[in-house]
């Protein structure tokens, strides 16, 4: 019995060893490969929203993927996009491209870990900055059940924290006064001082090699009292290989 429970034990730490020295490179993508998610839209208690997306790949090249993205069964021209290689999205941030959003940095290994940081200036009228620390890790291996069906995925997680500087604004009130001259209208102005808000955000991705993109996302921010602002999740509903999988 105690040779077993040895043997067991051993088994268990070689499987274990090879998760955590398991490697997953990019995917092989071609013209033609389609998503089909079911994504949900969450705001505050009560406000959401649910829309059925279709991604398609248009080429690849050696750093980005350009795709289109247009709600499924539509009749509508799809938006056509660009991501990097490994689906992460960049903008224009302050003059500069600056990559805003990566669930996935290649190749995948269990407990690697990157940071997704940036300060926006002026983003909207309300702010006068907006600033947001993403730090990603590569939690592991998880079973995950989506529309599409169940998968082994490798689970990435991220933690991290938002900050945003009101910008200075004046407002105004005014006041009627009547009497026997006539009507005068008073008029009062003040600055209000810029305040910074903070607050917590969460994200999650269940990839799947075979399908060349994750089959399930989760992303969450919470305002400076804790409480859950907006929910932003996706699930895989059917994809299709233009082409094998490599």
């Amino acid at each position: 019995m105690k040779t077993t429970r040895i043997t067991l034990l051993l088994i268990s730490l070689a499987a274990s060893t090879l998760v955590q020295a398991e490697s997953i490179s990019a995917p092989k993508l071609s013209p033609g490969d389609t998503w089909t998610y079911v994504d949900t839209v969450e705001t505050g208690p009560n406000g959401w929203r649910q829309t059925h997306d279709e991604i398609v790949v248009l080429r690849t090249t050696a750093d980005h993927i350009y795709f289109e993205a247009k709600q499924a069964g539509t009749t509508q021209a799809a938006n056509e996009m660009v991501a990097g290689a490994d689906w992460s999205r960049s903008r224009n941030v302050n003059g500069t491209e600056t990559t805003v959003n990566q669930p996935l940095s290649f190749p995948l290994s269990v407990g690697k870990s990157w940071e997704v940081k940036y300060t926006e200036a002026h983003p909207n009228v309300r702010h006068a900055s907006e600033s947001f620390d993403n730090r990603f890790k590569v939690v592991g291996p998880e079973s995950v059940a989506v529309p599409a069906g169940k998968f082994d995925a490798i689970k990435v997680e991220a933690e991290g924290e938002w900050t945003a500087e009101t910008a200075p604004m004046q407002s105004a009130a005014g006041n009627t006064i009547a009497n026997q001259s006539g009507t005068t209208v008073v008029m009062q102005t003040h600055r209000v001082v810029p305040t910074t808000a903070t607050g917590r955000l969460y994200k999650a991705f269940w990839y799947v090699p075979e399908t060349g993109r994750w089959v399930k996302s989760v992303e969450e921010y919470y305002g400076s009292n804790g409480i859950r602002t907006q929910r932003f999740s996706s699930e895989l509903e059917s994809f299709k290989h233009a082409a094998p999988p490599q």
